[in-house]
């Protein structure tokens, strides 16, 4: 079974950074891609960015590109989101997941999140 456990979140003021890290156990390597949605509250789902764990290409939001980073350490099975240039509306609840190959309505398994609070 997947299982992802998602952490480095916190209080970060605006223009800040953070590295989120998900742990990953469970994962098919050849197909699977992983990724990272947020959740703020009140409001829907918004993917942030997806990564192949076979040749580490990626999806990224537009919303976020150019600040943010997703990156996989394959050897630790860990997925990273740098953050940069953090954003008071990027204040979530982030969460990695799989399968977001085909986007982010096919999600497969995810985690409990780490909040992630930008804010003066």
């Amino acid at each position: 079974q997947v299982q992802l456990v998602e952490s480095g979140g916190g209080l970060v003021q605006p223009g800040g950074s953070l590295r989120l890290s998900c742990a990953t156990s469970g994962v098919t390597l050849d197909y699977y891609y992983i990724g990272w949605f947020r959740q703020a509250p009140g409001k829907e789902r918004e993917g942030v960015s997806c990564i192949s764990l076979s040749d580490g290409s990626t999806y990224t939001a537009d919303s976020v590109k150019g600040r943010f980073t997703i990156s996989r350490d394959n050897a630790n099975n860990t997925v990273y989101l740098q953050m940069n240039s953090l954003k008071p509306e990027d204040t979530a609840v982030y969460y990695c997941a799989t399968d977001c190959s085909t986007g982010w309505t096919t999600l497969d398994f995810w985690g409990q999140g780490t909040q992630v609070t930008v804010s003066s």
